[in-house]
């Protein structure tokens, strides 16, 4: 399959309007709640429109209704590839894509079934690779894809050996696409453990394990917060300079 070549845009320059967030469309799959929803909220901040994606139709009015005028949303699941077919098919433009949408099951080799082992790529890596190539033909020439990994693909934090194959495939990826999509530029941003909606839904006591174990585990000594990595996702959008690149806003946890 031949990639359309990317919409056309002004060439972007360091201190340009090319690298503000006014006006442009950004594109946020995963965007109703969690990292997804703190990006929107800054996007749309910074004078940008946001297209929010998800699967649960009363999470995404919500959060739309919170963004305002600048929000616009639906439905989609990024692991069915004719969704994500219909999702990109109205826009006529993207700026900025990011996907944070994914479900997948994490654990030692010897304990998970074929199926939950292979989950992070079927939702996380794949879901992100096909969200990319739908959008592909939409994206304009100076603008961004942002990918989702992890820090766990530098530095495992326990025996998940797929989920941490899987975020280390995402950072070969973002290279991967960025010399295939330029000038567009693909980046990674890869957190650490973030104290946010991903873990509130988990036991509490393993998630007061897990925290205090980061938080010994970092040069910071403390957990991020989402707008922390949503800071560094702007950075990734709005800086036309930075392409192939990983971003790492884990607190030092990779160093250790």
């Amino acid at each position: 399959m031949t990639t359309p070549p990317p919409v056309a845009g002004p060439a972007p320059s360091a201190g340009s309007a090319a690298n503000s967030l006014r006006d442009r469309t950004v594109v946020l799959i995963g965007g109703a709640s969690g990292i997804g929803l703190r990006v929107a909220h800054q996007a749309v901040a910074a004078g940008a429109r946001v297209v929010l994606g998800g699967r649960s139709a009363e999470r995404l009015a919500t959060a739309a209704r919170d963004l305002g005028d600048a929000a616009t949303w639906r439905t989609v699941d990024v692991t069915d590839r004719p969704s994500l077919a219909a999702f990109f098919q109205p826009l006529e433009r993207v700026d900025h894509l990011l996907t944070t949408a994914g479900t997948y099951q994490v654990g030692p080799m010897l304990e998970l079934s074929d199926e939950d082992a292979e989950s992070p790529f079927v939702s996380k890596f794949w879901g992100q690779y096909h969200a990319v190539r739908l959008a592909a033909p939409k994206l304009a020439a100076d603008g961004s894809v942002v990918l989702m990994s992890g820090a766990a693909g530098a530095r495992p934090p326990g025996p998940a050996p797929a989920y941490a194959a899987c975020n280390a495939a995402l950072e070969g990826l973002g290279r991967g696409l960025a010399v295939e999509l330029a000038p567009v530029r693909v980046n990674v941003v890869s957190p650490g453990t973030v104290d946010g909606n991903l873990w509130q839904g988990r036991p509490a006591e393993a998630r007061e394990q897990a925290f205090a174990q980061y938080r010994r585990d970092t040069l910071l000594h403390r957990l991020a917060t989402e707008d922390d990595i949503a800071h560094a996702v702007l950075y990734l959008f709005g800086n036309g300079y930075t392409t192939g690149s990983t971003l790492y806003p884990d607190g030092g946890y990779t160093l250790r």
